[in-house]
């Protein structure tokens, strides 16, 4: 049984989301699919239209 409002992950509690995270932020390159993906279309969006940021 589920409780409302409840949930535990095992990835948190030992701290592996915490640190893919800083990892991610000082390298800057995002660790999940779709940031990834949104940084890859910026980039080619950027070389497209010749805009310097």
């Amino acid at each position: 049984m589920k409780l409302p409002g409840l949930s535990f992950s095992i990835k948190r509690a030992i701290g592996i989301s915490g640190l893919k995270n800083k990892i991610a932020h000082k390298v800057g390159i995002p660790t999940t699919k779709q940031g990834l993906e949104r940084k890859i279309g910026g980039t080619i969006l950027k070389k497209v239209t010749n805009k310097r940021k």
